[in-house]
């Protein structure tokens, strides 16, 4: 019997980019996965804040060279990768000059969110498809954290909707305390737009007139964890409502057993619809 593939798609992952809580499960959550005897692949922003030479980061000649358009423009995605010191891990960054160069991760010196923040997201989640379409790697489950993975459900469950590598993939987003919806403006549903896609299918992505992230990428996903200790949110109420199963928030002890089980359950309920 084939192992479990799990592809973890993260905004932050320790020791590259340490902002939130987020860093801590993405680096602990796929080791114990790979412990647990699954396979796994980890696709991470490379923030100019992450010290190459530190991290022995090195370009994957093989994956890079594609371009991502965003907004009618072309930009190269360069592909570098790291092994994990202390684990038998790699890390896949996805890389870009005009997005990724400057020594910040979200915000100026002011503290002020990035205009280009959408941009920026939106290349990094058509950057993630592309990049595991290179693998010629079908994940059973696509574990994503962070707004800056929101439209990987959506690209999964509609622009590549009939790709062999994803048509079988269950899709988890994880719920955190890390918003940034206030800096998306309505012309963000015309950006993230990609094949035949059109602004009715993103409409799960509007709030009133603001953008929801976090709601749009539930109405894509099969699955939701808590991630984040208190955190309460309608998208989430609503994908209770619709029967999608959720995983409410867990201690630091019991998280990791607790995901992969909740892993199993998910692959083991498409077993027996099937």
């Amino acid at each position: 019997m084939s192992k479990t593939k799990v592809l973890i798609v993260t905004q932050e992952m320790s020791p590259y980019t340490v902002a939130s809580e987020i860093s801590e499960i993405a680096r602990r959550l796929p080791q114990h996965i790979q412990e647990q005897g699954m396979e796994i692949r980890i696709l991470m922003p490379k923030f100019g804040t992450i010290n190459e030479r530190r991290h022995r980061l090195h370009e994957v000649v093989r994956l890079s060279g594609m371009n991502i358009i965003v907004d009618d423009d072309d930009f190269p995605l360069i592909i570098k990768v790291a092994s994990v010191q202390g684990a038998r891990m790699q890390v896949y960054f996805l890389d870009n000059e005009d997005f990724f160069k400057r020594k910040a991760t979200f915000e100026d010196a002011d503290g002020k969110a990035f205009e280009d923040n959408p941009d920026r997201m939106i290349f990094f989640c058509k950057g993630v498809v592309e990049t595991v379409k290179k693998f010629g790697w079908a994940p059973d489950i696509v574990h994503c954290h962070g707004w800056m993975t929101s439209l990987i459900p959506l690209y999964l469950k509609t622009a590549y909707k009939s790709e062999p590598l994803f048509q079988d993939a269950k899709i988890i987003t994880s719920a955190y305390f890390n918003k940034v919806d206030n800096i998306f403006s309505e012309n963000f549903i015309t950006k993230a737009s990609i094949n035949d896609l059109e602004a009715a299918d993103l409409a799960t992505f509007k709030d009133g007139d603001g953008i929801s992230l976090l709601n749009g990428a539930i109405a894509f996903s099969d699955a939701v964890i808590i991630g984040s200790e208190g955190y309460e949110d309608d998208s989430v109420e609503n994908a209770e409502k619709a029967g999608k199963p959720v995983l409410e928030h867990q201690s630091p002890e019991n998280y990791l057993a607790a995901y992969v089980n909740f892993y199993k359950s998910l692959l083991e309920q498409e077993e027996t619809v099937s």
